[in-house]
C-alpha cells in the first residue's frame, strides 16, 4: 500500500528525522538555541544506535538496501542541513560564513556519496571509517558551542568559524576514524546523556 519501509529495523532512523526536523524548527522559533543542540544531539544517538537495531532484526536484501540509503539521506538533514540551520540561528550571518556554511555542507555530502559507494558492495563490517563522518557534528558542535560560557562573544564566533571549517576539511581528508563497538556505544551514550543534561539545566 505504500512505499518505503517501515518495519523496526528503521525506527530508530525515523525517529532521528523526526528530531533533525524539530531542531529546525526550533532553531528559529524557540528562544533557546540549546533546545536545536538537544535535538542535534538526539539524532545522533538514534545514529549511534540504528545500525545495532538493524543487525538484530532479520531482514530482506532489499531492506538492508533500503536502510542504507535511508540512513544517508536522513543524516543530510540532521548533520548538514540542521547545523547550518542552527548556526545561522546563533547570529553567525557575516558575509564570510555563506562560504563556511557552503563548504561544510558540499564536504559533509561528498562524505557520505563516498561512503555510500565504498560500501555498497561490501559484505565485511567496517572496522574505520575514512574521513570523519558527518554524525560526529553531533558531538563536536553541541561541545564547542560550550565555550561560548568563556569566551568574549567575538572570539567565539570566530572560534567557532574555525572549528566548522576544520571539520569540513577532516570530512573529506583520507585519514582513519575506528569505528565505535563495543563499550564505546555505552560511553557514546553517557557521554550523550551528560550533555542533554548541561544543556537542559545549566544553559
Amino acid at each position: 500500500m505504500f512505499i518505503g519501509k517501515w518495519n523496526k529495523s528503521v525506527i530508530l532512523t525515523y525517529i532521528g528525522a523526526m528530531f533533525a526536523v524539530a531542531g529546525i524548527f526550533l532553531a528559529f522559533s524557540a528562544d533557546k538555541i540549546t533546545y536545536s543542540y538537544c535535538c542535534l544531539m538526539m539524532a545522533g544517538i538514534c545514529d549511534l544506535f540504528d545500525g545495532m537495531v538493524a543487525r538484530r532484526c532479520k531482514r530482506t536484501d532489499e531492506e538492508k538496501r533500503f536502510g542504507i540509503e535511508l540512513d544517508s539521506l536522513v543524516d543530510v538533514i540532521s548533520f548538514i542541513a540542521l547545523p547550518v540551520c542552527i548556526f545561522i540561528a546563533m547570529g553567525l550571518k557575516r558575509i564570510w560564513d555563506l562560504p563556511i556554511f557552503m563548504l561544510f555542507s558540499i564536504c559533509g555530502v561528498a562524505r557520505l556519496g563516498y561512503f555510500n559507494i565504498a560500501t555498497a558492495d561490501s559484505e565485511k563490517a567496517v572496522k574505520f571509517y575514512t574521513g570523519l563522518p558527518v554524525t560526529f557534528s553531533a558531538l563536536i558542535f553541541p561541545l564547542i558551542y560550550l565555550l561560548k560560557v568563556p569566551l568574549p562573544k567575538g572570539i567565539f564566533k570566530y572560534v567557532f568559524e574555525g572549528v566548522t571549517v576544520l571539520v569540513s576539511i577532516l570530512q573529506i581528508l583520507k585519514i582513519k576514524i575506528p569505528k565505535p563497538k563495543g563499550i564505546w556505544y555505552g560511553i557514546l551514550g553517557l557521554l550523550a546523556a551528560v550533555m542533554l543534561t548541561v544543556y537542559l539545566v545549566f544553559l
